[in-house]
């Protein structure tokens, strides 16, 4: 809807507040909105939704495999606790 209205305006802010207006949002939301469809669509430099979810999904599962290695390495003093105290 910004695109569609922003020949009408001076500028793309006139017509995110025109839009944020009439669909009960804050300028400030849609305009967030409208810079990641922008680059979502290769218009503008940054990271793509695409993009952020994988950076996110990556980062999630390095903290799980630093959960799971922090559980091995007590686990292994544990043992080799309890086999010098044989």
């Amino acid at each position: 809807m910004v695109r569609e209205h922003q020949g009408d305006y001076a500028s793309q802010w006139e017509a995110i507040a025109f839009v944020a207006a009439k669909i009960g949002c804050s300028g400030e939301t849609l305009r967030k909105w409208v810079r990641q469809a922008e680059r979502d669509q290769g218009v503008r430099a940054g990271q793509t939704s695409e993009e952020r979810d994988r950076i996110r999904a990556l980062e999630r599962e390095n903290r799980k495999l630093r959960q799971a290695n922090e559980i091995l390495r007590k686990a292994s003093a544990y043992f080799a606790q309890a086999e010098r105290a044989k």
